[in-house]
């Protein structure tokens, strides 16, 4: 399988909020989509570099995508921490 695109993780990222926004995900749900992201990362590996990733991250945190445990979460997943 290809290297996940840098693109694709902050849409999964952004779809993920919206849904727990909507109500339709509980707490424990998100968690468990979280790690499957985090999980097809770790597997396939990401098209960017490790600055890239992290300004992504970074990026999605102004936004409001994520949370601050959520980008130490993925920090330190994804080896960045």
């Amino acid at each position: 399988m290809p290297p996940v695109q840098i693109e694709r993780l902050v849409k999964e990222l952004e779809k993920l909020k919206m849904e727990m926004d909507a109500g339709r995900l509980r707490s424990g749900e998100y968690d468990q989509r979280l790690a499957r992201v985090i999980g097809e990362l770790r597997d396939q590996g990401i098209d960017a570099d490790r600055a890239g990733l992290t300004a992504a991250i970074d990026d999605a945190l102004k936004r409001g995508t994520i949370t601050p445990s959520v980008k130490k979460h993925l920090e330190h997943k994804l080896g960045l921490a």
